[in-house]
Order: structure tokens, then sequence, then C-alpha cells
């Protein structure tokens, strides 16, 4: 068998190996704004930002960095929703040396504080409404620098829309004192030069971005990828989506920034194609609806959750969704309705792809216009290598056979954040271990099972949460499900399923498990079903089955 099997079934316009150039992320930006100076970087709620207008901003908070005293090297956090400041902080940052630290803006000040502290970040960029939580989280560790701003320096806007944010009347703003410490973003754009900034640095060794995992075990680690880590795998992307036009596609960005997933498959990608984003600062079906029908975006990478918002919205028939032409689906399992179901309404293509934080992310992908198998994470990018290997050991698993998936190629981390030892595990030999338990098959399509830490093993027997889900999505009435194993005296863990029904759907308890039981080894049905509103996710629409499970241990009783 051939070591890389899945290169046979590459495009035939997918180079399997490319010359990237080893630049400043920034350059994207530069490129773009002097080939199309002209063209729409960026739309926001109906204000539109060319590329030499957004190559001057950036320029301008680049040399207000510097005039603040912030240096090559120096970790500067932006807390913002999708939106064009977060754009222009973002490329200023990287055009003057700082190190980006992406921080959700939902985040509560213990999690802030600990990002902060952990990172050294020396400036932050936020909204006037989340002053007081970076405040509360920087109380014991002031920060040098906060660069305040508001979305109302675009236009007027209400902030209930931005993640559940207190709305606050039209013409009035949030009470800020501005001092030495605390300036405005916009008075700081306006009082800075726009002339270029040169930087000498090694892009395959300084870092471009401090991009902090989840959390899901213990505390978040930040992981360091470098210009070149994030550079490559835009190309990377870039490569994959081939039939895509220079300067001509229209990106729906309604995942997040602050999400790794959104910063390359959108913010990156865009821009390196001259491309135009409509920003959108928080998923919501119905906006999201109105702005396909009147922005007309050709591409929309996302979250399967999102897909299914899509697809059982109440009065979907209305909407015109014809204009979508390449998605690429990712942080969680593409249940194969959803895929089918959206690709019939959009006339577009609907894959699945893989990747993770400590890979800039992407490492995987079905072809969009190619070969492709449901259930699959599909072939490994170009310069992408990727194995099986049994666990324990590192050797490689044999076609088919359950193993954890390593991967290596020019996005991968350089490591965590001052955290050698950790590094050392999960870096061996230029191998990134994912964590994440799958296999591949003879054609070298490659299958996640599972997280390894999320494995249920359940009287001894392996139950794999996403083939329970698969089963329980095909059922007519189900909308949402998530599968996790929670503790029994008897079995050690048990099968739990939490669904969320369609509206107007009555399916029951007893009606989900004999659909299972025709489906699945007994082993492997669930045991338990919790019907709920709804899933609790992350802002990328990953459904947090940690939090599943620590609400089963909050409510189990004591003893």
């Amino acid at each position: 068998m051939p070591s890389q099997p899945w290169l046979r079934h590459y495009p035939a316009e997918v180079p399997p190996t490319y010359r990237y150039p080893k630049r400043n992320l920034a350059s994207f930006l530069i490129d773009s704004a002097e080939a199309y100076p002209n063209r729409t970087a960026l739309e926001f709620m109906g204000k539109k930002i060319s590329y030499s207008s957004l190559l001057r901003s950036a320029r301008r908070f680049a040399n207000a960095l510097l005039r603040l005293g912030i240096r090559k090297g120096d970790r500067v956090a932006v807390m913002l929703p999708n939106c064009p400041q977060a754009v222009i902080a973002y490329y200023g940052t990287l055009m003057m040396g700082g190190v980006v630290v992406m921080t959700n803006p939902l985040y509560v000040p213990r999690e802030l504080e600990h990002q902060l502290a952990d990172a050294d970040v020396r400036a932050i960029v936020t909204l006037d409404a989340l002053l007081k939580r970076v405040r509360d989280a920087t109380a014991e560790r002031p920060l040098e620098r906060v660069i305040v701003t508001s979305v109302a320096d675009y236009l007027p806007f209400p902030l209930n829309l931005l993640y559940g944010l207190k709305q606050r009347r039209e013409g009035t703003a949030v009470n800020v004192s501005y001092d030495d410490k605390v300036r405005s973003f916009r008075e700081l754009l306006a009082v800075s030069g726009e002339d270029p900034v040169e930087v000498h640095m090694d892009p395959e060794r300084e870092l471009a971005l401090l991009q902090y995992t989840g959390g899901t075990t213990g505390l978040a680690k930040g992981v360091m990828l470098t210009h070149a880590n994030l550079v490559a795998n835009t190309i990377q992307s870039r490569l994959w989506c081939h039939k895509a036009g220079q300067a001509k596609e229209r990106y729906l960005a309604a995942l997040p920034f602050f999400h790794v997933f959104g910063l390359t498959c959108l913010l990156n990608l865009g821009i390196y194609t001259a491309g135009t984003l409509i920003l959108v600062p928080r998923f919501e079906i119905d906006r999201v609806l109105d702005t396909i029908r009147k922005r007309k975006p050709t591409v929309f990478p996302g979250a399967p959750t999102m897909y299914i918002a899509v697809i059982n919205h109440p009065r979907i028939s209305r909407f015109n969704l014809s204009s979508i032409e390449m998605c690429i689906s990712g942080a969680a399992p593409l249940p194969l309705h959803v895929q089918e179901r959206f690709e019939a309404l959009t006339g577009g293509r609907l894959i699945e792809g893989y990747g993770l934080t400590e890979a800039s992310p992407v490492t995987h992908a079905n072809n969009i216009w190619g070969k492709r198998k449901h259930g699959s994470i599909g072939i490994p990018f170009p310069d992408t290598d990727a194995r099986i290997v049994k666990p324990g050991t590192f050797e490689d698993a044999e076609p088919g056979e359950i193993g954890e998936l390593a991967v290596r190629g020019p996005q991968v981390m350089q490591g965590y954040w001052k955290r050698p030892e950790e590094t050392a595990k999960i870096l061996q030999d230029g191998w990134l271990l994912t964590g994440d338990l799958g296999r591949m098959d003879e054609d070298g399509f490659f299958y996640i099972l599972d997280r390894s830490k999320d494995l249920i093993i359940a009287g001894g027997y392996n139950v794999y949460p996403r083939e329970v889900e698969e089963v329980l999505y095909g059922h007519p009435d189900v909308e949402e499900a998530a599968v996790a194993g929670i503790a029994d005296p008897y079995r050690g863990e048990t099968v739990k399923a939490y669904i969320v029904l369609k509206p107007g759907a009555d399916a029951t308890a007893d009606d989900l498990k004999i659909w299972c039981k025709e489906r699945l080894a007994a082993y492997k049905v669930p045991k338990l079903y919790e019907i709920r509103d709804k899933l609790p996710k992350t802002m990328a629409g990953k459904v947090l089955r940690r939090k599943l499970i620590e609400e089963e241990s909050e409510q189990a009783p004591k003893t």
C-alpha cells in the first residue's frame, strides 16, 4: 500500500506540494489592496470598506501601537465580535510585529484573567460595553493599554445583537473615562500616520498568533502559531478551493474570527483572495438568512449547527440561497441528511473537513468537486502527511484499524506557550498527536470516531458518540443530538442522549430508543434520553459535551 494513497484522489488542479512564501501574514492585505484598491473588502450592516481604506486603517493602527510603546513580539489581545475594528486591529498588530491574542467577547472575568495573564498581554482592544469586564479581570494585574471602541464608530448598531449584551438607546454611549491607559480606537487612528511599517522578522520562528484552546481539559493553553504556519494553511485552503475566483468571492463571515477556523478559512482566506467579507457579528438565523438573500454570498464556511439552523427554518422555502457555491463544515461531525438537504436548497457544495487549533487549523477535507465519502473528514491537504498510530505506541495501524490520528505539515504549531512538557507529549519528531481516534481506509480517506477523551466505555465496550449521534440525526423528529457517557455504578459509564426536537415534533424517549435499537448494537443504544430546548455550544457552534457531563455531575446525588 502506498504511503500516501490519498494523492491519487487529488483533483488535477490541486498540487500535492507548494512553495509557501516566507512573509508576514499581513502581506495578504497589502498585496490585495495594491492589486484591487477599490474592491470592497468588508461589508458590515450596509457599510462598505474598500481594500485601500482597510489597508490605510491597519497601517494607522500599527503606527498607533508603536506610539503607545508596544513593540515587536508584544502580545495584543483583540476582544471583539466580527466587525471592522477586529480586522483593523488584527492586521495592524501583525504589521508592526506584535502577536495577536484573539479573545472571546463572551469570556467571564475568570476566563479572561487567565488568558491575559498567561499570555503576558500588554494591550487589549475591546468594546466599550466590555470595559468593566476587562477591568474586573485585570484588577490584580492591570494592563498597560486598553484601547476602547464602539461598533457605533462605524455606524449605529444595537448592542443586543452582539452576544446578548444589554441594548442601549440610540445615540447614547457607555460612559468611558479616557486617560493615558484607556484610549479611544477612533481617536488613535485619527492622529496616527499611514506610513508603511517596516519590521524585520523570521516568519518561520516568530509568532503571529497566540490562540487559546477551548480549555476542555483544565485551563486553556496558548497555541503558538507563526506567520509561516498561518500563511501556509491559508494557501493550502486556497489550493483546495481551486475553483474559487480571485477578487470574485463573497464570504459570509458568520464564524467568529476569534475562533481559529473562522480566522483562517474566512478572514485570512478572504483577504488573501481579495474577496469581500460580509461580517456577521452574531449568528442569528433570521438575520443570516436575510443577509444571504440581500448580499448573495458565494462562500459560507460554518459549523453543522449553522447548516442545521438553515435547513430547519420554518420559512426556508421563502429564501433564495442559490448564490452559495461552496461550504466547508468543521468544528463537529456533519450529519449526512444535513449535507444532502443543504445542497438541495442551495445547489452548492457542502463538504466536511477537519482541523484543530494546533494545526492552524485545517489538515483534512473532502474534495469539494471530486470524490468524497460520507462520514469521512476527507484526505490530507497539500504538504500534509497523516497517519493512524496504535494507542500507546507510535506504530502505524493497518487500514481500517482504529488508532490515534497524527499529522505533520507546515501548518503545525511550534508548541504550547510556556508549557514545554505538554508540548513534548503532543509533538513527536515533527508529528502532532491530535488526541482524536480514527481510522484510514484503503483509499487514504480518514474517519474520526471521536476525541479519545470522549470515548464511552460502557460495560467494557467502546462506544463512539459520533456513531450514535449519526443514528439519532437520522430520526425525522430530531434537529440536534449529542451523546455523552455519564457515571454508572454498574457499567462504569452509561450512554445518554441529549435531544433537541424540530419545531412541532413530538417524539418521546421511547420512540428514540426504539429507533436506536433497530440501528445499533445493544451496548451502543442510549439508556437515557433528555429532551432539551437547546444544547450548550461554543461560539463556533460545537456542542460542549464537557458541559453536559458537568451538569450531570452537579445533579448527581452526593454520597
